[in-house]
C-alpha cells in the first residue's frame, strides 16, 4: 500500500524498498534498510574478498569502517569514542559491562516496571549469581496519567519512595518501550550521586537513539545501550553502548575474548582501558559500513532536534485522530513526547487486529505489559499513511 506522494517518495522515503509496497508503523521493533546501507554493505563485503579477508592490506580497510561507526556513534551520545564499545544489540550492551561490576551480596537492583523482559530477565538472573535483591521502580501507572511536563517530577518522587541504602543500580529506559514516554535520564543521574552508595544507572536505549536527541542522557548513565536495526534505520546485528568513566575504571570484561586486550597476541595481555574492553571478538565489518550510511542519511535530513519534530507532529497526529474513536484508550493523557503510540481497542483481541491490518496491508504491533498495539511514526511515515490506519481502525 504505498500512498506517499511523489515528493516524499523521490527524497529518503523512496530510498526504503520496504516502504514501497506496505504502510510500515514498526520502527520500534525493526526499522527499514535503505538502498544505499544496502549497497554499502555488499561493497564492504567486495571489498574485503578483494583485498583478501585476512591478508596485511586489510587491516586499513576495517580499521576505517571500525572508527567511522564508533566516531558515528559517539558525537551522537555527545561523548568521546573511547567510551563506545560496539555491540551486536541492545541486550549485550545492557549485559556485558552490568556483569562485569564489582558486586556485593545484598546490593539492590531498582527495576522500572516498563524496563523490556530481555533486559528484566538479564538482571534477575544477574541477582541470581550474585546474592543481590531486585525492587520495582513504579513508572507505569505514572505514565498513563501525568503530562509529560509533569513527568519528571513524578518520577523523581517515584524514585525518592524506592531508594534506599542497599540500593546499587538502577534499570530505566530512556524512551519507554510500551507507553511511549521519555523519562528523566540527566535528572534521575543527578539524583543518584547524591546516594551514599552513588548507584550505577543502566539505561535501555533501544528506543531513542536515532528518534530523538540523546546527547544529555547518554552522557548522564553509565550503561546507554542501544541498537541501529530500529529508529537509526541500520542493519540487524550491530549496536553499542555508551559507558561513563566510572564504569570504565571499575568493571572488568565479561566476555573475554581477542578485542578486549591491549596486545591481541599475547595471552597475558592487559584488558584495554577504554570501551572496546567490551567488545569480545570478530564482528561483521560490512554491517559497520551499512549503519554508518544510515546515520549519514538521517543526518542529511537534519539534526535529532529537528528529526524529532517531524516525528511529533506525525504521532501527534496519529494521537489526536485516535481520540475520535470512541473504542480506543490511548496510554498517554497528550500526544506523545516521540514516536511510539499505544493505544487499546476496546472489545478487540489486539492479536487478531494486528493480523487483520497485516492483510490490508498495515503493519503495527501488539504489546504484553500493558496489552495494547503500539504504531510508531519515523520521518519517513506520511500523513496519508496515518490516516489510512485511522481509517482502518
Amino acid at each position: 500500500m504505498g500512498i506517499a506522494t511523489n515528493a516524499e517518495a523521490n527524497g529518503l522515503r523512496g530510498l526504503f524498498p520496504a516502504l514501497a509496497n506496505k504502510t510500515y508503523f514498526n520502527y520500534g521493533g525493526q526499522g527499514p534498510l535503505p538502498t544505499p546501507s544496502l549497497e554499502a554493505i555488499t561493497r564492504s563485503w567486495r571489498t574485503i574478498q578483494e583485498l583478501g579477508p585476512f591478508t596485511n592490506a586489510v587491516w586499513p580497510f576495517i580499521e576505517q569502517e571500525t572508527a567511522r561507526v564508533r566516531s558515528a556513534l559517539a558525537a551522537l551520545c555527545g561523548i568521546g569514542p573511547h567510551r563506545i564499545s560496539l555491540t551486536e544489540n541492545v541486550t549485550s550492551g545492557c549485559v556485558l559491562p552490568l556483569w562485569g561490576l564489582p558486586w556485593e551480596a545484598g546490593d539492590e537492583l531498582l527495576i522500572s516496571d516498563c524496563e523490556h523482559p530481555g533486559v528484566v530477565a538479564a538482571c534477575h538472573e544477574l541477582a541470581r549469581r550474585e546474592g543481590l535483591s531486585l525492587s520495582t521502580l513504579p513508572v507505569l501507572e505514572l505514565c498513563q496519567s501525568t503530562p509529560q511536563a509533569q513527568l519528571e517530577t513524578a518520577v523523581l518522587e517515584q524514585l525518592e519512595r524506592q531508594l534506599n541504602p542497599q540500593t546499587r543500580l538502577v534499570v530505566l529506559s530512556h524512551l519507554l518501550w510500551n507507553t511511549g514516554s521519555v523519562m528523566p535520564i540527566a535528572a534521575v543521574a543527578e539524583r543518584l550521586k547524591q546516594h551514599s552508595k552513588q548507584p550505577w544507572l543502566l539505561v535501555d536505549a533501544a528506543q531513542s537513539m536515532g528518534s530523538l536527541p540523546v546527547e544529555e542522557a547518554a552522557r548522564a548513565a553509565d550503561i546507554y545501550a542501544f541498537t541501529g536495526h530500529k529508529w537509526c534505520c541500520g542493519p540487524e546485528g550491530l549496536g553499542g553502548v555508551a559507558l561513563s568513566e566510572r564504569l570504565l575504571e571499575q568493571a572488568q570484561p565479561t566476555l573475554i575474548g581477542w578485542r578486549s586486550l591491549r596486545n591481541e597476541s599475547a595471552a597475558g595481555s592487559s584488558w584495554h582501558r577504554d570501551g572496546r574492553r567490551f567488545e569480545v571478538a570478530t564482528s561483521c565489518v560490512p554491517l559497520m559500513s551499512g549503519l554508518s550510511t544510515s546515520l549519514e542519511l538521517l543526518a542529511a535530513e537534519g539534526d535529532a532536534a529537528s528529526r524529532l519534530e517531524t516525528i511529533r507532529q506525525r504521532s501527534e497526529q496519529l494521537w489526536q485522530g485516535l481520540q475520535r474513536n470512541r473504542a480506543i484508550r490511548t496510554l498517554l493523557p497528550e500526544a506523545p513526547p516521540a514516536g511510539l503510540v499505544s493505544y487499546v481497542l476496546n472489545g478487540q483481541n489486539s492479536a487478531a487486529v494486528v493480523e487483520r491490518l497485516g492483510q490490508a496491508g498495515l503493519w503495527i504491533r501488539r504489546l504484553d505489559a500493558p496489552d495494547c498495539l503500539r504504531a510508531c511514526t519515523h520521518i519517513t511515515t506520511t500523513a496519508a499513511e496515518i490516516e489510512a490506519l485511522l481509517a482502518a481502525l
